[in-house]
């Protein structure tokens, strides 16, 4: 869990509990009493009034109301149609989280609403030409946790000459060319970058390791640096 989304669910504790303790919050999210302080901390600093009894714990202060996200018909039409896409090019773990994130957008709708948007999802389909390779690959969220933190991956990939081999690589992004998702990284076997086929992609772990390479370029100058 990324630190906003912690954030966000410490609130939510906040708001569905009389008082929550530092103990409490740090064992649910499994973070330090330290973090939990920071956390807590940081919540105060973006405007929601958190107050602190002691013996009780932490709670939001009587009359603050923290508003919902509301879409309308017309949005959550455009994340329906999405998820034919992220259906069909998207990977095992990005299809469970886009359909749990759809989820939480419909039961935010109103009756009709909900009603035309089961309506609208029946009425989209998508066909694409399957991907190369392993096509039941679940690794694109493990991937965008590794970009995002700057982990090491250890992957075993098998390239086009059928050839297998194990790598340490650390990934500066992802495109979406051919009909397949690439990824683009730092290959400390050919310590050079590398563009990884995801489909190709047979095993992978994320190291937690930092990066040990400095000065990653971001994907777009990578790509564009592929053009000249």
């Amino acid at each position: 869990m990324n630190r906003i989304d912690r954030l966000m669910g410490i609130v939510t504790v906040l708001q569905s509990r009389k008082y929550a303790t530092a103990d409490y919050i740090s064992e649910k999210f499994n973070i330090s009493i330290r973090t939990t302080y920071r956390d807590i901390k940081a919540i105060s600093e973006i405007g929601i009034p958190v107050s602190f009894e002691p013996n009780k714990g932490y709670f939001i202060m009587q009359g603050y109301f923290f508003p919902p996200v509301i879409f309308t018909q017309q949005e959550a039409n455009a994340l329906i149609l999405l998820e034919s896409i992220a259906k069909k090019f998207g990977d095992e773990s990005i299809q469970k989280h886009y359909t749990s994130a759809l989820n939480k957008v419909k039961v935010m709708l109103k009756g009709v609403e909900k009603d035309r948007a089961d309506f609208i999802q029946s009425q989209i389909k998508t066909t694409y030409a399957p991907p190369i390779g392993n096509g039941n690959f679940s690794y694109l969220t493990d991937i965008q946790d590794s970009i995002i933190g700057k982990k090491i991956l250890k992957i075993q990939y098998v390239n086009s000459q059928d050839r297998a081999s194990e790598r340490e690589i650390e990934p500066i992004g992802l495109t979406f060319y051919g009909f397949n998702w690439h990824l683009i990284a730092w290959c400390w076997q050919r310590l050079d970058y590398r563009d990884f086929k995801v489909a190709r992609i047979v095993t992978l772990e994320n190291t937690h390791q930092p990066f040990r390479k400095e000065n990653h370029p971001n994907i777009d100058d990578y790509v564009k640096s592929l053009q000249n």
